[in-house]
């Protein structure tokens, strides 16, 4: 039930969709479902639409959103290898933020 991040750069020669390519640039891989839980216990907006069983993108746009949710919740939790993952997702997160060719993947088991 973990939810792996993905930081993915898009190819989109034109504006076919048909054409549009992923190539994967950084991963976090969920392991110990510890993302997961995080994230839907967290009551906020953006953390709680990840699914555990589904997938959720992101563009970089909506970065300073999911980076502000993460550092709440980095402020929230007291075991430090909760706060290492929530670190390692929150530095795709500013990746991708800083490159507009970048989306942020959630995906569910």
């Amino acid at each position: 039930m973990g939810v792996d991040v993905l930081l993915m750069r898009v190819h989109q020669p034109g504006t076919s969709p048909r054409r549009r390519r992923l190539t994967e640039v950084a991963a976090f891989v969920d392991d110990t479902d510890a993302f997961a839980r995080l994230c839907t216990g967290s009551g906020l907006p953006m953390l709680g639409r990840v699914d555990p069983y589904g997938s959720l993108r992101l563009t970089s746009v909506e970065m300073d959103q999911l980076t502000g949710e993460l550092g709440v919740l980095q402020g929230r939790v007291t075991d430090a290898t909760d706060r290492r993952i929530l670190a390692e997702v929150s530095e795709l997160g500013l990746r991708c933020a800083a490159d507009g060719s970048t989306e942020l993947y959630f995906e569910g088991d």
